[in-house]
């Protein structure tokens, strides 16, 4: 940067990450010059507020140009009005699809419709992300969901395929799918101390054990499941979860189950007595979350009746993250030992996700 050149004629289109970072934050062009002059830019570049000025306008210009091809990537990467680099491209996708968690968590679960747009003055508000970046978020969520609901296959795989975006920021915007699907509750108060990053965690899981392609059903398989995007549940194994009440509905099983459990967990957990009091309490709530969650209603609470049934139980008899991992250990494969269960594959795919979600939630 010079204050003795007027004109630059090149064929790169020059990208200037701090600057980038402030359009992409919702910073009008005079936010953006004084946060750079505070930065000290005028003293590492020895040039003039005119030139900076003028510099920051015509970065935003070539942003702004850009964005209509950051909504489809692929066309980023087939245009050639703009000359960048592919790692330079690369970034830009990244960089313009990276979201703020906890904007994220605000809206887990909500419908992404314009009546949720509509509270991004008050989201923004709690959360201290600038309104025009809720929005610019806001809009990608949306754009996202829209483009994957009715594909089939992974979720996280087709998003990374129509939106180039790395690995790990592909599944958290499955997450969010998988929510803005579901409509899980995550507002209640008792839900307050999970983060994101605990939703994403246990979407993650649900996905990877319970959606149709985890399910092993052929994706030209002519049976309504084959036809669902696997960011939804398939209705088949909800409504086959209901065999499971066996476990606590049959009262030889439910106390064979309680003997097993206990038999290989005396002398190794701290909380062996509360687990022996409270045995049947607790498999009840276990094998009851998912037998309702045939019913809409019931799929929202899914994750307050793990709290309110599962964590704050064992959080009041002071189990450990430790006894809690041991427990779900034996209490999932112990039915193998039952005579007369005949649900084993079923229960253990159930218990492999609940499992991971409740480890994930258990903490303070």
């Amino acid at each position: 940067m010079s204050s003795d050149l007027d004109v630059f004629v090149g064929n790169t289109t020059l990208i200037d990450e701090e600057v980038y970072r402030l359009w992409l934050d919702g910073h009008s062009v005079a936010e953006a010059v004084a946060r750079r002059l505070r930065g000290g830019v005028l003293e590492r570049e020895a040039t003039s507020v005119t030139v900076l000025q003028s510099d920051t306008r015509d970065h935003y210009r070539t942003f702004q140009m850009l964005e209509r091809l950051l909504h489809a990537p692929p066309r980023l990467l087939q245009q050639l009005l703009f000359q960048i680099p592919p790692e330079r491209q690369a970034l830009l996708i990244q960089r313009y699809y990276a979201f703020d968690e906890a904007l994220a968590r605000e809206l887990l679960g909500k419908k992404l419709s314009k009546g949720t747009k509509k509270e991004l003055d008050e989201v923004s508000a709690r959360t201290g992300v600038g309104i025009r970046s809720c929005r610019r978020q806001f809009d990608n969520f949306k754009r996202v969901f829209k483009a994957v609901e009715e594909l089939r296959g992974p979720l996280a795989e087709n998003i990374q395929q129509l939106f180039l975006l790395p690995p790990s920021l592909a599944r958290d915007y499955a997450a969010i799918v998988f929510f803005a699907n579901s409509r899980f509750e995550t507002g209640k108060r008792r839900l307050q101390f999970l983060s994101f990053a605990d939703f994403a965690a246990c979407a993650q899981s649900m996905m990877g054990h319970w959606s149709q392609g985890a399910l092993g059903e052929p994706r030209d398989s002519p049976t309504p499941e084959a036809a669902e995007p696997d960011g939804d549940l398939p209705k088949s194994f909800l409504q086959d979860l209901k065999e499971l009440k066996v476990l606590v509905t049959d009262k030889d099983l439910l106390d064979q189950h309680k003997s097993l459990v206990c038999s290989a967990l005396r002398g190794k957990i701290s909380v062996y007595n509360e687990l022996e009091t409270n045995f049947k309490a607790l498999s009840r709530a276990l094998v009851n979350v998912g037998g309702k969650l045939t019913h809409a209603r019931d799929v929202r609470d899914f994750f307050v009746d793990l709290v309110e049934k599962v964590i704050e139980p064992c959080r009041s008899d002071k189990w450990s993250p430790g006894d809690l991992r041991l427990f779900l250990t034996h209490y999932t494969a112990a039915p193998r030992n039952l005579p007369g269960f005949r649900h084993q594959a079923l229960w253990e795919r159930y218990m492999a996700a609940i499992s991971a979600c409740l480890l994930r939630m258990y903490h303070d």
